[in-house]
């Protein structure tokens, strides 16, 4: 069994096995499979399976499961270690997300994104748990913008070869589908042989916990989710149900907006540091209500498929700021709650996921522009939540209301 090596000790190996190079393969894996698969699942869906919004709604519902029971990362952590439990998922991921194609029902296609979706959300929550235990405090934004962009710049070459080669070469969807599920694989792979288990500094709490403390992490958190859920599963949707994109046509969506992030993520990672975690969720929220309220417009006043796109990728970008909460959480968080906190708050990003599009979907068979305006007014309730973090968030300082009212110790 691997010797773990201390997190202060890493210094001295070489740049291709420390922990900020196994934070940026990570980084890397991940999008190749879960990118490519939401660029051409609306497409797959629609052509191959005859989706319409209930089902894709449906689709979205069960995709959402994993991330609901994110809480079970606790248990697994018992006995596996993080960074293992992290590559493990991307494995799942890699492979599920190679197989999709092989599965055009709505009955298959849920087994296989339940599968794809666990590999996902278990990774995601011990990903962000590696990243605020690894990275120190005053690098943390900055370090966090780079990984976004390289993530984004990986994803890049995919997109590149969808968008020049899909009509070119007739490629199919489960020939792009494999590849990118085994380009996940091989690096995950790659990590769990190459690179050495690290020791944080700070034992985690294996066990769950609910602080009182971290309430309006948690409120932010819920608001997160249900407000994405309206993104991922219908701005894309309407793409191509609305205005006919093919699928070349909505990875080069993808594709600007990877190029918008690897040259924006480093600047909202200075910009969270010189303007503080409020001031910059503030923006995104004010931002992404606008964005709403105009995804509305399309369907109330009929504008049309450029600004549809312009927006797509607006929503993109303001979504990349929410690095902020994540910077915001690890200064109020004692050291050892990030691992479990991390898996509570994936549960509560999830709540709404598990019910929301699924509830929507029939909405948006009767009014889409609704779906929308609804989103709009949890972007504004996010805001008002944003305005409560303090300048300067730490323990005991966690809320504007801090200095009014002491805050619990639980």
């Amino acid at each position: 069994m691997m010797t773990p090596v201390p997190l202060s000790d890493a210094r001295s190996l070489p740049i291709w096995k420390r922990p900020v190079t196994l934070l940026f393969l990570m980084a890397v894996a991940m999008p190749l499979s879960f990118a490519t698969w939401s660029a051409l699942l609306n497409n797959f869906v629609i052509e191959a399976a005859g989706f319409d919004g209930s089902d894709i709604g449906w689709l979205h519902t069960v995709r959402e499961i994993p991330g609901f029971l994110a809480v079970g990362v606790i248990l697994v952590i018992m006995v596996m270690r993080e960074q293992v439990l992290g590559l493990l998922s991307l494995v799942l991921l890699g492979v599920a997300t190679g197989v999709t194609a092989w599965f055009p029902t709505i009955g298959g296609l849920m087994i296989v994104t339940l599968l794809s979706s666990i590999g996902f959300h278990y990774f995601e929550t011990v990903n962000q748990s590696l990243q605020l235990q690894w990275l120190p405090k005053d690098r943390a934004p900055q370090v966090l913008g780079w990984l976004i962009a390289a993530g984004s710049a990986a994803t890049l070459v995919a997109y590149v070869l969808i968008v020049m080669t899909w009509e070119a070469f007739d490629l199919s969807y489960n020939f792009v589908y494999l590849a990118s599920g085994g380009a996940t694989v091989l690096i995950a792979l790659y990590c769990l042989l190459a690179i050495p288990q690290f020791e944080s500094p700070n034992p985690q709490v294996k066990k769950f916990i609910l602080r009182r403390r971290y309430w309006l992490y948690y409120a932010l958190q819920f608001m997160s989710g249900a407000r994405r859920q309206i993104f991922v599963v219908f701005a894309g949707f309407m793409m191509v149900e609305r205005f006919g994109f093919e699928v070349h046509e909505v990875t080069a969506l993808y594709l600007i907006n990877l190029v918008a992030n690897m040259v924006i993520g480093p600047l909202f990672g200075r910009a969270v540091f010189r303007f503080g975690e409020r001031n910059t969720l503030a923006f995104e929220y004010v931002g992404l209500t606008l964005v709403f309220l105009a995804y509305g417009g399309i369907y109330w006043f009929g504008w049309g498929v450029i600004l549809a796109a312009a927006l797509y990728v607006i929503d993109h970008l303001f979504f990349a700021m929410a690095l902020a909460l994540k910077t915001y959480f690890q200064k109020i968080a004692d050291p050892g709650d990030i691992a479990p906190t991390a898996a509570v708050a994936f549960t509560i990003n999830h709540i709404a996921a598990v019910f929301l599009p699924a509830l929507l979907g029939y909405l948006w068979l009767v009014s889409p522009g609704a779906v929308f305006g609804l989103a709009a007014a949890m972007a504004l309730t996010s805001l008002a939540l944003a305005l409560m973090i303090p300048r300067h968030p730490e323990p005991g300082h966690e809320t504007v209301f801090a200095a009014l009212v002491p805050t619990p110790a639980e």
